[in-house]
C-alpha cells in the first residue's frame, strides 16, 4: 500500500467539522512523499539543535519548537510561501488549494465523482458549483465529439 494521510479530524472554532461519512484515507503522490521526507530532515535537524528545548508531540507539521500549530501558524508560513511564488499573498488564502486540487483534477479528467470523493464531499454538486473552476477558457468536448463522429476532411471553406 503506497504511503497515505489520514483526513479524519478537522476542528474549527465552532468544533469538528467532519462527520462519520467525510473521513478518508488519501494514498499520497510521489512529490509529497518526497517533500515529507524532506521536512522529515529538517525536522531532525532542528530537534537536535534545540534538545531538551524541543516539544516531542510526534507530529510531521509543527512550530519551530515542535509544538502543535495553530491556525495563525499555518496562515503565516503560506503567506510566505505565496510571496515566494511571485503571488499576492492577500489574494491567496490556504482554501485555495482546495479550489486548485478540483480544478487541476477535473481539468486533468479525473472523473467529478471521483473528485467528489476526495475532497469528502457526499455528492458532486459542490464540488461542481462551488470548487471546480474552469482552467480551459473553452470546452473542447463537445468539438472534439463531434470530430470523432464525423471523421475525414477537415478543410475549412470559409
Amino acid at each position: 500500500m503506497p504511503p497515505t494521510i489520514e483526513i479524519w479530524r478537522s476542528v474549527r472554532a465552532k468544533g469538528e467539522t467532519k462527520t462519520q461519512k467525510s473521513r478518508r484515507t488519501l494514498a499520497l503522490p510521489a512529490r509529497a512523499v518526497d517533500a515529507v521526507a524532506a521536512h522529515g530532515e529538517t525536522q531532525n535537524k532542528m530537534r537536535a539543535q534545540l534538545g531538551l528545548d524541543w516539544t516531542d508531540d510526534d507530529l510531521v507539521f509543527e512550530t519551530r519548537t515542535g509544538t502543535e500549530l495553530n491556525a495563525n501558524n499555518v496562515r503565516r508560513e503560506y503567506r510566505k510561501v505565496v510571496r515566494r511564488a511571485g503571488l499576492d499573498p492577500k489574494e491567496w488564502t490556504p482554501r485555495e488549494l482546495r479550489h486548485s486540487f478540483v480544478s487541476l483534477l477535473s481539468d486533468a479528467g479525473v472523473p467529478i465523482e471521483q473528485i467528489a470523493r476526495l475532497v469528502g464531499h457526499s455528492s458532486t454538486a459542490v464540488t461542481e458549483r462551488v470548487y471546480r473552476h474552469q482552467i480551459r477558457p473553452v470546452i473542447a468536448g463537445g468539438a472534439e465529439a463531434m470530430d470523432r463522429i464525423f471523421p475525414g476532411d477537415t478543410r475549412r471553406e470559409f
